[in-house]
């Protein structure tokens, strides 16, 4: 991240401009950074101005308490009036729910697209699981077990107990940890994780929502979902891909998307 902004309570932001044409600002998930979403920002900076940032708490981006979803939605505002005030936005997983937050909230962007926000509408017991993660994870971070937490959100994302122990002996994990607390910010980005209909039903801009079609059946529902709920939403399923998606194949989606 190379350059910074002030957001309305004084935090910092970092972030970082590539390529050129319409704007578009990506927004991460949990447990990412800015950099995450960079290979898809280089896939995109052929036909767009990519903006990738940290969000607070995160990477180079400060972190002002007490947390609020509405100090990310002032984020958001503070990164589009750094970057010129016209822009498009692009959220995956819980930074889809931060999108489809901001954008019902009235920030004034051209349009937005999210990919696979995991509303648990249609995940069997996804409501009662959302509602135990939410009081462990709590927990966890009160009494400083960042290690804990980052298992208890790798065990919700349906990861093994093998590949979490593995993850645990691996170099990233002190990094995980470092970015941990960060998960409480995406808890309450997804409420209570289900699909908000009211608060969709106010968006006024197109709403792009895809989804993997290797992913499982619950996401797709979440993604049609969501382009159901809103007044201008459309869906798209890209064949092979998973909640991983690939920046090859998901950038000249995004990129026709936006430059619409």
């Amino acid at each position: 991240m190379d350059k910074k902004t002030t957001s309305r309570d004084g935090t910092c932001l970092a972030y970082h401009v590539t390529g050129q044409g319409p704007t578009v600002i990506l927004v991460s998930g949990a447990m990412s950074t800015g950099g995450t979403l960079l290979p898809l920002a280089e896939r995109l900076a052929e036909r767009c101005t990519a903006v990738v940032y940290d969000r607070r708490g995160r990477g180079e981006s400060g972190d002002t308490p007490p947390y609020a979803v509405d100090r990310e939605v002032e984020d958001l505002a503070a990164l589009l009036e750094a970057v010129g005030g016209d822009a498009a936005l692009f959220g995956v997983s819980s930074g889809g729910a931060l999108v489809l937050r901001a954008v019902a909230d009235g920030l004034p962007v051209r349009r937005a697209a999210v990919y696979e926000v995991p509303y648990a509408d249609h995940l069997a017991g996804g409501a009662e699981q959302e509602a135990v993660y939410k009081e462990q994870l709590n927990t966890a971070l009160a009494e400083g077990r960042r290690g804990d937490a980052v298992e208890l959100f790798l065990r919700l994302t349906g990861l093994g107990e093998e590949m979490i122990q593995r993850a645990r002996q691996s170099p990233m994990w002190a990094g995980m940890e470092a970015v941990a607390p960060s998960l409480a910010h995406d808890d309450a980005v997804m409420g209570d994780g289900l699909l908000p209909r009211d608060r969709l039903a106010a968006v006024r801009v197109p709403v792009l929502a895809v989804a993997g079609g290797a992913s499982p059946e619950w996401m797709h529902r979440a993604s049609q979902a969501v382009a159901e709920a809103v007044p201008q939403g459309r869906y798209r399923l890209l064949p092979g891909q998973t909640h991983m998606v690939e920046p090859e194949v998901l950038g000249p989606v995004l990129a026709e998307y936006v430059a619409g």
